[in-house]
């Protein structure tokens, strides 16, 4: 009689440390570092002895010990980190360093409850700019720092800073990068290593940062409004140190500077970075999003100008062109700052506004929503689809710039689409659902899935997301 063979045994599992030590000991290093980016609004604090000091203290030790804990825990694992490591990654530093980021807030506003919190520091660290606080004016202002620094880091992705130190821990930062970085086209590599490509792409925005500081500062804000109304803007994420925002200072100059560094913001950074390297506007010609994008902002600005003149909104087109370009651009480029309350407009300019908050921005930009390029091979999809209706045999490739588009990032394209609808469509019903009206429900959610910030209805430009 023949013997079974019998199956050789299965590999002994690897221990959860040794399988996740990598991991653990990049986000500790993360965790660290968001904790030392208390330093600036410490500082200021301490500067103004605006009654908020201890607080920073307090959260910058407790951080930093979290962070230097586990990384102590895990040191000695080193390793590569797999492409789900780094999706993972990314999951957790956009939910562990906004619960992190609440400390602050809630030290300095003992009535302000760990939800409505979480909820505006959530806000901050995505670049989104829905607000459920008021009475900014009266905040100290080291608080409003914290709140656009938030912003201002989560702009270009805290987790491309990362990527500029992970050499430091011996792990990869590639898988990071793919993770974090938007649109169909982002493999693409400015500089043959990956850690000097984000280290480009950061150096450029301290720059823009520096010279929308500057230039704001000109046009006639304080220092300290001005710093953080520039991490606002390049962030695109639209908090403000003032109830009002921009009518605050209701200045044409102001809002003239602000107009030029969110659609500098709005275009990708990759192109601002070889444009500076190459000292030429080339690569802005060759940019397949950035003259698109300027378009729509600007075409719009002068289309809902020319409306609200029509409607006798404003008694002339110059007035009506400053309030419409500044509003649409803000609102496109998801950003969320406004010099007026643009829901009392004719209904037809917020909802095109709405509507442009979706895609009117370049992947690797800090912007929100669909971006451009997405919408670009859609168009391009849907023309080829009717040209093979007309032509079966024609071979017709789909080509965005120079590139030729495969079907795999085709069918990612559409499958994003389609989630991207769907949830839209599935949170709206959920806040109908609560008792909000369909406007409130349907604006609160697309300019939170667009990271865009104040809506229409009861989420207006006007309040908050307090909505009770």
């Amino acid at each position: 009689m023949t013997a079974l063979a019998v199956p050789p045994p299965l590999p002994a599992p690897r221990p959860a440390l040794a399988r996740y030590g990598p991991l653990a000991q990049t986000f500790a290093l993360i965790l660290m570092i968001f904790g030392l980016s208390l330093a600036l609004p410490a500082a200021i604090s301490h500067l103004l002895g605006d009654g908020a000091e201890s607080a920073y203290d307090e959260t910058l030790a407790v951080t930093f010990a979290c962070g230097a804990l586990l990384w102590l825990a895990a040191r000695g694992h080193r390793g590569e980190l797999q492409v789900r490591d780094g999706f993972l990654l990314v999951a957790l530093a956009w939910t562990v360093l906004p619960a992190f980021a609440t400390l602050p807030l809630m030290l300095v506003l003992p009535e302000l409850s760990f939800t409505d919190a979480y909820f505006e520091t959530v806000s901050g660290l995505t670049t989104t700019g829905a607000s459920v606080l008021s009475n900014l004016d009266q905040l100290p202002p080291s608080i409003n720092v914290w709140r656009t620094q938030l912003v201002w880091m989560g702009g270009m992705g805290v987790m491309v800073l990362a990527v500029a130190i992970l050499p430091l821990l011996g792990v990869g930062g590639a898988q990071i990068f793919r993770a974090e970085t938007p649109g169909p086209m982002k493999d693409a590599k400015l500089t043959p290593r990956i850690t000097e490509t984000a280290k480009g792409l950061w150096g450029v925005y301290f720059g823009l940062t520096f010279l929308c500081i500057a230039a704001m500062k000109l046009a006639g804000m304080t220092w300290l409004d001005a710093l953080v109304h520039a991490f606002s803007t390049m962030g695109l994420g639209g908090f403000s140190s003032h109830d009002a925002s921009f009518g605050y200072w209701d200045s044409p100059a102001i809002e003239a500077v602000t107009i030029a560094f969110m659609l500098a913001a709005s275009l990708n950074f990759a192109t601002h970075f070889l444009a500076l390297r190459r000292r030429s506007w080339r690569p802005y010609a060759r940019d397949p999003e950035a003259g698109l994008v300027v378009l729509a902002m600007l075409g719009s600005a002068v289309l809902i100008a020319l409306y609200l003149w029509w409607s006798a909104v404003y008694p002339g087109f110059w007035t009506a062109l400053r309030f419409a370009a500044f509003n649409v651009v803000s609102v496109a480029s998801t950003t969320g700052f406004a010099n007026t309350d643009f829901a009392l407009w004719p209904m037809f300019a917020p909802l095109w506004m709405l509507y442009l908050s979706g895609f009117a921005t370049s992947s690797g930009s800090t912007g929100g929503g669909m971006k451009m390029i997405r919408v670009v091979v859609l168009a391009k999809h849907s023309l080829r689809e009717f040209t093979r209706i007309v032509h079966p045999r024609a071979a017709v490739p789909l080509k965005v710039g120079r590139q030729v588009i495969e079907n795999n990032l085709i069918f990612a394209v559409l499958a994003f689409t389609l989630v991207y609808g769907l949830t839209m469509i599935m949170l709206s019903l959920a806040l109908i659902a609560t008792g909000l009206d369909f406007v409130t429900a349907f604006s609160a959610v697309t300019e939170c899935i667009n990271n865009m910030g104040p809506g229409l209805g009861q989420v207006g430009p006007a309040t908050t997301y307090a909505v009770k």
